[in-house]
């Protein structure tokens, strides 16, 4: 009998989600230690953002987000012979790394809703949101300076370079909004992408390498791995922030457009010199609401950012799997990463 791509989507789907559920059970003790011993209100803030807790600190059954970050840590650290229990707390340490992220983007794009509930910054205000995502980077860095792995004092400077490289893009993303629709080239949106979402899923696989004991050309290659996985990633959820359903994204449908974000479809299509190019550089040019919204999706979906977005992503994709491969010459030795990276390039969530 044989099997159909549909059929083979689905079986992966399913051995990713049940990766990422292993890993959440895995890491979130060590990662829910680690927030409680947070002070005061900074604790309740971040119980809050991962779900673990509602507004007035009662418990709640939240999901602390996918947990594809820690995932990568682990899996890297399977696949190059190393123990995946001796990176928990590095694992943990990039969540956190990427929740810091993910609390001053909401507040920097005033996103009301993330994984369907109220944004921090929306509960408890913005200055607490601010300095709760700040105390989660130091939380970060802390959990490897104090781990007594032998890798963990590379892997604390590690991270500490990519949290800068993470600022770097938020600001590029920033500048990029301050533009006008025509003003901003592909090669500038690909770059802030890769610095923005590319360098902290590089980084989660080059310190599992790094716990692994691996050669630094193995770390670089996975490191080189993750960027690639991290820019198919980011193209994807571009395309979800346009034509994502809110039930599953917990935002409102076109959201991206409505905040007028340079995605990089978006980009893709206003740098195309199509008629629907212009069209949609006219309604960036306004305020987009509802129908506009729809038009405006439209016309991106008919320059080609659609396509362009779902065909580089494979790209991408195909390119990290080559990174890979000088890492782990057995590709059979890293399923767990490959599953993790069809899962990228094939959720609508």
């Amino acid at each position: 009998m044989t099997t159909t791509r549909a059929e083979a989507a689905a079986t992966e789907g399913r051995e990713a989600a049940a990766l990422l559920e292993r890993t959440r059970s895995t890491v979130d003790p060590q990662l829910r230690t680690c927030v409680e011993s947070l002070p005061g209100s900074l604790r309740r803030i971040a119980l809050y953002h991962f779900g673990w807790e509602r507004a007035d600190g009662t418990p709640a059954t939240g999901q602390a987000g996918k947990a594809i970050r820690p995932a990568l840590v682990l899996a890297a650290a399977q696949a190059l012979g190393g123990d995946p229990g001796r990176a928990v707390r590095a694992a943990a340490a990039v969540e956190l790394a990427h929740n810091f992220t993910l609390l001053h983007d909401d507040v920097i794009d005033e996103d009301p809703t993330r994984r369907n509930r109220p944004t921090a910054w929306t509960v408890f205000g913005v200055p607490a949101a601010i300095v709760t995502g700040d105390a989660m980077c130091a939380l970060a860095l802390r959990m490897l300076a104090e781990d007594p792995h032998p890798a963990a004092a590379r892997a604390s400077a590690r991270l500490a370079a990519c949290v800068v490289e993470l600022c770097a893009g938020q600001q590029s993303d920033c500048e990029f909004e301050r533009r006008g629709p025509l003003d901003v080239s592909l090669e500038e949106c690909l770059a802030m992408a890769e610095a923005k979402t590319g360098a902290l899923l590089g980084c989660a696989c080059a310190l599992g390498a790094l716990y692994a004991g691996a050669e630094e050309d193995e770390v670089a290659a996975m490191d080189a791995f993750g960027r690639e996985a991290g820019l198919a990633f980011q193209l994807i959820d571009d395309l979800i922030g346009i034509w994502g359903d809110p039930s599953h994204t917990g935002k409102p449908a076109g959201a991206d457009l409505v905040a007028h974000k340079k995605s990089l479809p978006v980009v893709a299509a206003l740098t195309s010199g199509t008629e629907a190019a212009a069209e949609l550089a006219a309604l960036y040019a306004g305020p987009l609401d509802g129908a506009a919204v729809r038009r405006a999706a439209d016309a991106v979906d008919r320059a080609g950012g659609r396509d362009w977005a779902q065909g580089h992503a494979a790209d991408r994709m195909a390119t990290a799997v080559q990174h890979l491969a000088r890492a782990v010459p057995d590709l059979g030795a890293a399923g767990d990463l490959l599953s993790l990276a069809e899962f990228v390039t094939r959720r609508t969530r």
